[in-house]
């Protein structure tokens, strides 16, 4: 037989809550479908059930029995098996008063023992901290403050029951409470400010932006369903209803035709979203602004304001701004459908022409970027036409007004001369005499309507071999010109010569004549190297020789190298032998020959037609020489020409040298020493160097007068100081007593001792107890009256080396 488990059940006072739970020990499945029953027992008051003899049952309390009953009605005990407790609803933003009672639990052995009940989880012993708690004695939980489904939407917190010493009863049981939403939140638009764009001519039915909005209550309810709708439209041109909004998304689409950017370039639309499926009556609402920006498409093609345009330009001028195109484009400024850009269809086949856009003004610059010449084009007429960056819409046709004609006439100006062949090159020997006319560089005047007259003048003529006619540019020489100047290059003379007309203002051209000078043999060669050096005996050595020649080939090697017949002791001494056409060596034809300097005439002969020769000499060194064929130092002293006599002449001369130059040290440093010695006998009195100079005192100045100027010197009596009262005494007097003692310093004090004796003088100073205050008049020394009465006689007398300044302005008597 099963024991039923009695429970008491109320409505507690939050709507919409159910936790009033019977509980039997009876299987698991009669026991869920009491469960089942009991939760729709809510908001009635649930009746009492009937007993086995049709009674009622008193009414039931709000408890809760979660744990099954231990013992059967014949002793035996049952397994325990834990229950699934069906979850606990709470309303939020409840007013109270709290704390609120939820729920009681309770275990059927609390008839038997003292049992402590207790919650665990978040919003009891976990943060959020105590917003439920629990009668540990009696089991009543309470919600303890109002409850917020946005902040926390449900709670699990976990059932305990111990004995009092803390000893686990029943094993804990889990308790879901869930907050119930109410619409307590307004839907929030993420921006409050929206920005689209849609092109100008915009099929009905084009997306233009989407807008949303959230709300924080429960989505899946109608607190949380949103809903947009517009508001108002601003401008409402040319419809007010331009634009429509998806209820659901928020999707912003065009409903209708005509928008245009030139007319109406940008819309303002009001939308409002509303919880509760978008009733107006029940829900809550918001707005935010939608900017929709009409953007423009290249549906105006530009057009020029006039159909001609003239212009006027210099002739050879480039980057010259002839005439400007205005055009009008209703577009969007400074975009692609605006810009404008110009083509020149005809008028100009030698592309002297070309038009720029001001990226400013959107105007076209007609500019010559290639010169006209008035002889040749006195005027021009262009054809332009214009056109956007962007492509028109579709749809848009060009405009007739979108070409049109400029004429452009040219002026006639000066133009310089010109020579038609610049450079100039002619060829011709060197050495043709002065007076030979050359050619005619004249120049060419390009301007043909224009009476003028060229005048020719030398410009850069660097040796000045040139003449030219002034008046038709023949140009002839004026010296020899010779190909082996510094001033030709690559055989080729450059000279400049200017051509200028009497226009107004006048012009001038330049043109470069060059000349290339063809090569005669006018140069003999010359022999190389001009010394050289060879052993006393042959065999040893021989010195190679060529030639140098200024001129070039045919009039250079190869070259003959020969010995001339006089002096006969040239080909006596020395023979050469032919190496090759540019090369010859010179060596001895004798056996022995002595030590010295030769000077050996040598004549070369180049292969010129007709050919030249030049006797050349070369200094040969004939010296002794070691086994390796070099000259000795000996034999090098010897071979240039000093014998034995000459080179000990020389020894005693540097012997005679040095002596000087040891006599003259001595005499220095004696010298040197005997100043010394007289420095040391000079008195110390007689030394001015580092003494204080006596001079006379003289008497105060006007601010002082009254002072009694005998005091000064010496008084022939020193009672008047002796008997005057003790501590006082003028500054200016000398002191009584004992004078101080100051240390001895050298006579001659040496100047790196200099620093010392400063260091000595400022000791004693700082010693002396007689010395006055610093800001005190100072007495130095103390020299007594004059002996005697002195004149001034003795200046009359100038001296002998004065007396011509003294009979020139020397005064007399009378004077």
């Amino acid at each position: 037989m099963n024991q039923t488990l009695q429970v008491q059940t109320m409505v507690p006072p939050f709507p919409f809550l159910c936790h009033t739970i019977l509980m039997y020990s009876a299987p698991r499945n009669e026991a869920k479908k009491k469960l089942t029953g009991f939760a729709s027992l809510f908001p009635k008051q649930p009746k009492g059930r009937k007993t086995a003899a049709g009674e009622a049952a008193p009414q039931q309390s709000d408890t809760l029995l979660p744990w099954r009953q231990h013992q059967s009605a014949n002793g035996l005990r049952r397994q325990k098996r834990d229950w699934v407790i069906p979850p606990i609803n709470v309303p939020e933003n409840s007013r109270g008063p709290f704390p609120q009672q939820l729920v009681r639990i309770r275990s059927d052995k609390d008839k038997e023992i003292h049992i402590r009940y207790s919650i665990t989880g978040v919003g009891a012993d976990q943060p959020p901290m105590e917003v439920f708690s629990i009668d540990p004695v009696s089991g009543r939980m309470y919600v303890t403050r109002p409850m917020d489904r946005e902040e926390r939407a449900s709670y699990h917190l976990r059932a305990h029951a111990v004995d009092m010493n803390g000893n686990k009863v029943e094993n804990p049981i889990d308790l879901y409470i869930y907050v119930i939403d109410m619409n307590d939140n307004r839907p929030e638009f993420i921006n409050q400010v929206y920005n689209g764009s849609v092109d100008e001519g915009s099929k009905p039915g084009t997306y233009v932006m989407t807008v949303t909005a959230n709300d924080a209550d429960d989505s899946t309810t109608a607190n949380g369903m949103v809903r947009y709708r517009i508001v108002t439209q601003t401008p409402q041109s040319p419809s007010q209803n331009m634009f429509t909004i998806n209820s659901e998304t928020g999707d912003i689409v065009t409903v209708a035709a005509g928008l245009d950017r030139e007319k109406v370039q940008q819309y303002i639309v009001i939308v409002q979203a509303t919880d509760m499926e978008g009733n107006l009556n029940y829900g809550l609402s918001n707005t935010a602004t939608a900017i929709i920006t009409v953007t423009d498409v290249n549906d105006n093609p530009p057009e020029f304001t006039t159909s001609t345009y003239s212009g006027e330009v210099p002739e050879n001028r480039v980057e010259v701004v002839v005439a400007n195109l205005t055009v009008m484009d209703r577009d969007q400024p400074h975009s692609p459908n605006w810009n404008a850009i110009y083509r020149i269809i005809s008028g100009d086949p030698s592309g002297h022409f070309t038009i720029r856009t001001d990226p400013v003004t959107n105007e076209g610059m007609v500019t010559v970027v290639k010169a006209v010449d008035y002889e040749m084009n006195r005027a021009f007429m262009l054809t332009v036409m214009v056109s956007n960056q962007a492509p028109l819409a579709s749809g848009i046709q060009m405009s007739f007004q979108s070409t049109a004609g400029v004429t452009i006439s040219v002026t006639d100006v000066n133009e310089a001369p010109y020579f038609p062949t610049n450079h100039k090159l002619i060829r011709l020997e060197e050495g043709v005499p002065t007076g030979t006319v050359l050619t005619t560089f004249s120049a060419v005047d390009p301007d043909r309507f224009m009476q003028q007259a060229v005048r020719y003048s030398k410009l850069s003529d660097p040796a000045n071999w040139l003449n030219i006619n002034a008046t038709n540019g023949q140009i002839t020489t004026a010296a020899v010109l010779d190909r082996e100047s510094d001033y030709i290059k690559n055989n080729v003379y450059e000279a400049t010569f200017l051509a200028a007309d009497n226009g107004i203002p006048p012009a001038s051209g330049t043109g470069t004549l060059q000349i290339y000078l063809i090569d005669i043999n006018d140069n003999a060669p010359e022999l190389l190297p001009k010394e050289a050096q060879i052993c006393e005996k042959p065999n040893l050595n021989v010195i190679n020789i060529t030639a140098a020649d200024a001129d070039i080939d045919p009039n250079v090697g190869p070259f003959v190298f020969e010995l001339p017949s006089v002096p006969s002791a040239v080909r006596k001494n020395w023979t050469i032998t032919r190496l090759n056409g540019d090369y010859a060596q010179l060596s001895l034809r004798i056996m022995y020959l002595e030590a010295g300097v030769y000077d050996v005439p040598i004549i070369v002969t180049d292969s010129g037609n007709p050919p030249l020769y030049n006797t050349s000499v070369i200094k040969v060194k004939v010296c002794p020489c070691d086994e390796n064929g070099d000259c000795t130092t000996i034999g090098a002293v010897a071979a240039a020409g000093l014998g034995t006599g000459a080179i000990i002449a020389i020894l005693i001369c540097i012997i005679i040298l040095l002596t000087m130059v040891l006599l003259f040290v001595v005499w220095m440093k004696r010298r040197e020493k005997e100043r010394h010695t007289k420095q040391l006998l000079i008195d110390p009195e007689d030394d001015v160097r580092d003494n204080i100079l006596k001079y006379d005192e003289e008497g105060g100045g006007e601010e002082d007068q009254d002072y009694d100027l005998s005091q000064l010197q010496q008084p022939e009596t020193m009672d008047h100081v002796l008997n005057k009262t003790p501590g006082v005494r003028r500054v200016d007097e000398r002191p009584i007593g004992a004078e101080p003692q100051y240390p001895i310093r050298p006579v001659i004090p040496h100047p790196g001792d200099i620093g010392d004796f400063i260091n000595e003088g400022l000791r004693a100073a700082d010693n002396d107890p007689t010395a006055p205050p610093y800001d005190s008049l100072l007495v130095f020394d103390y020299e007594g009256s004059a002996p005697g009465t002195r004149t001034d006689d003795y200046l009359n007398d100038w001296g002998p080396r004065f007396k011509k300044l003294a009979d020139m302005y020397g005064g007399g008597e009378e004077d």
